[in-house]
């Protein structure tokens, strides 16, 4: 049993006999290898991953002992792996870089295969690395692709417009469950947080304008900072970014993951288009509820303005109201309101449009929506900028 024990012992343990070939070397004799015109390295047991710090040690006399010819024994290598094999073709063109010629013997069939793969492996040259481009070429690249982008969202605005024409002249095709749905998600869903940003904003309005204000004695102006500010612009642009990081994500989202589905390509080959199911209810839905949602937040705003003006400057809310009544035209209501459907259409096509831009994966969808608030709150206050300036030059 002992006996067996070290044969297996013996079998397991790698193991490098350097010595001339056609005759045993001496313990100690290092001048018979050197001065010897083929040497025999005789390689031995299991050359696996747990030998390869003391393979890799006995490896390298055989490169400043040999000075002539080398001849590779492997009749006794018991096992051999990736390791083992990454070392020894390492070590063989290591002796051929140095001008030795290296033969391979008695190798195993199933060795030979491995060896010839790690060889491919070590051989294979490195694809050499793309040249980075420069400045200017970076800067050409966005600039192609983000005309690429808008030309598709053109495209895009282009067919929504034309499949909602024929939807007007023929109301039978206009979907108005879905309508009904998208006003609920999007309008009814949307008032508490509206509501509740927007009379904030009127206490922070109202609160930062008190101090100037009773400094000069002119409390009863808090009617008209409160009520220009919020029914012209604040109401109309905070309530369109509520909805664009609201309402805008869902729709990316939700056409995005029909796309990750295939549900987008199953109701092209029904026959049903998918701009006409799911584009267009969103916007018609969107126009409506957007308007309503703007006046319901120029309500909570002057609530919130007129709680402040009652509490720190003595207004009380009819006199607030007598004042916002002369302050604030119809004109300047109006302008507001008017703005809430163009800032709809571009949160309703933005979001759609970047819906149908994901690649099919569930990063795509995630990337995707972001970009669609990110795009949407930067039109809406792109397009709020322009209205400012068009209003301006009108004298409005």
């Amino acid at each position: 049993m002992e006996r067996i024990t070290k044969k297996l012992s013996e079998q397991r343990t790698a193991r490098l006999v350097i010595e001339p070939a056609g005759r045993p070397r001496l313990p100690g004799d290092t001048s018979s290898i050197k001065n010897a015109s083929s040497i025999r390295v005789s390689c031995t047991g299991a050359w696996v991953m747990q030998e390869i710090e003391q393979l890799n040690q006995q490896l390298k006399l055989t490169v400043w002992l040999a000075n002539g010819n080398l001849i590779f024994d492997c009749t006794a290598l018991t096992a051999l792996d990736t390791t083992g094999a990454w070392l020894l073709q390492q070590t063989i063109q290591s002796l051929q870089q140095h001008g030795h010629a290296v033969t391979l013997n008695g190798l195993k069939p199933e060795f030979h295969t491995l060896l010839q793969l790690v060889s491919y492996s070590v051989n294979t040259p490195n694809t050499p690395a793309p040249p980075q481009p420069n400045l200017l070429t970076r800067i050409g690249r966005r600039a192609w692709y983000s005309m690429i982008r808008v030309s598709e969202m053109l495209v895009f605005i282009g067919e929504t417009a034309i499949v909602l024409w024929h939807s007007l002249l023929q109301p039978r095709r206009i979907r108005w469950r879905a309508i009904l749905h998208n006003l609920q998600s999007a309008g009814f869903e949307a008032l508490p947080i509206v509501g509740l940003l927007s009379f904030l904003m009127g206490l922070v309005i109202s609160y930062q304008g008190a101090d100037q204000l009773q400094r000069f004695g002119a409390n009863i102006f808090i009617a008209d900072l409160v009520g220009l500010s919020m029914l012209r612009e604040l109401s109309p642009l905070l309530t369109a970014i509520i909805v664009a990081g609201r309402s805008g994500s869902a729709y990316a989202a939700q056409i995005g993951t029909m796309k990750v589905t295939e549900e987008i390509d199953a109701l092209r080959t029904i026959g049903v288009g998918p701009t006409e199911l799911l584009v267009i209810p969103k916007l018609l839905a969107l126009v409506i509820a957007l308007p309503l949602l703007t006046v319901y937040a120029d309500v909570a705003g002057l609530f919130g303005g007129m709680i402040m003006a009652s509490s720190k400057l003595d207004v009380s809310f009819t006199v607030f109201l007598d004042r916002l009544t002369d302050a604030v035209s119809l004109s300047s209501f109006l302008t507001g309101v008017g703005k809430a459907p163009v800032f709809a259409a571009i949160i309703a096509l933005v979001g759609c449009h970047q819906g149908f831009q994901v690649t099919g994966s569930a990063d795509s969808v995630g990337r995707q929506t972001t970009v669609s608030v990110v795009h949407s709150i930067f039109l809406v206050i792109l397009a709020d900028a322009i209205f400012s300036i068009i209003f301006n030059w009108l004298k409005i």
